[in-house]
C-alpha cells in the first residue's frame, strides 16, 4: 500500500515556521527587557532569553520565549485583540506596547486596534497613524511617559480629544491647519489620554515631512 503524502501544513503552521527579522527580535527583546523591570524576569533569566531570542530564527520560537509573559507574542489563530471597557465605551484593544531604555515604532501600514495602550521608561515610542489602517471611526489611545519622549502622528483631518497630565514634563499637541494633505473620508477622532512624568508626549498631524518630500 503506498505511502500517504504528509498533510499540508495549515496557516497557523506556516505562521509559526515564519523566519523572522532582526527588527521582530528587537520587538521581542523590548518585552523582555519591561518584563524585568516589572520584576517577573531575574536578571539571569533575561540574560538567558535574550541569549535564546537572537538565536531564534522562526516566529514559533519567539512565541515561545514570551508565552509566560502578559505582553507576549500571540499563538497564530488567537485573536491579538481582546475587549475591554475605556471611558464607559466598550472597545477593541491590542497589546500593549511597552519601551524600557529601547525606541518602539509602529509605521507604515500597520493595523491599529481600537484602543492602545503605550509604556514608555527611558526609552521612546513613535506611533505613526498617517498609513495605518483604521477601522474604527474612534480611536483610544492611553499614554504614560517617565523620563521617555512618545511621538503619535495622527492623519492631517483628525479630530483630537486630549486629555493631559503632565507632571514636570510636557504634553503638547499640534493644531490642525491648512498645510500638509487630507486624508479621504470621515476624519477618525482621537481621544488620547497622556501622563507624562519628567518626560514629553508630542501629537503631531500629517506625514512627517522627510514622507511628503519623497526621502523615506
Amino acid at each position: 500500500m503506498p505511502a500517504q503524502p504528509p498533510a499540508p501544513l495549515t496557516g497557523d503552521e506556516l505562521a509559526m515556521r515564519r523566519r523572522v527579522s532582526d527588527l521582530e527580535r528587537e520587538e521581542v527583546a523590548d518585552v523582555l527587557r519591561e518584563a524585568a523591570a516589572e520584576g517577573r524576569l531575574s536578571y539571569a533569566e533575561l540574560e538567558e532569553r535574550l541569549e535564546t531570542l537572537f538565536a531564534s530564527k522562526t516566529y514559533g520560537e519567539l512565541v515561545e520565549i514570551t508565552a509566560d509573559l502578559p505582553n507576549g507574542l500571540a499563538v497564530p489563530g488567537v485573536p491579538a485583540v481582546s475587549t475591554q471597557q475605556y471611558a464607559g465605551v466598550t472597545v477593541q484593544t491590542g497589546p500593549v506596547i511597552n519601551a524600557f531604555m529601547s525606541e518602539t515604532k509602529r509605521t507604515g501600514n500597520w493595523l491599529a486596534p481600537q484602543h492602545q495602550e503605550v509604556n514608555a521608561v527611558l526609552g521612546d515610542i513613535t506611533l505613526d497613524y498617517t498609513e495605518a489602517q483604521l477601522p474604527y471611526d474612534e480611536v483610544y489611545v492611553e499614554v504614560k511617559s517617565i523620563l521617555a519622549d512618545v511621538k503619535i502622528r495622527v492623519p492631517q483631518n483628525a479630530i483630537v480629544h486630549l486629555d493631559s497630565n503632565p507632571i514636570l514634563g510636557s504634553v503638547s499637541e499640534q493644531q490642525s491647519g491648512p498645510a500638509g494633505p487630507s486624508t479621504p473620508g470621515k476624519p477618525t477622532t482621537f481621544h488620547i489620554r497622556g501622563t507624562a512624568i519628567l518626560g514629553e508626549i508630542k501629537i503631531k498631524r500629517g506625514p512627517r515631512l522627510t514622507k511628503r518630500l519623497g526621502l523615506a
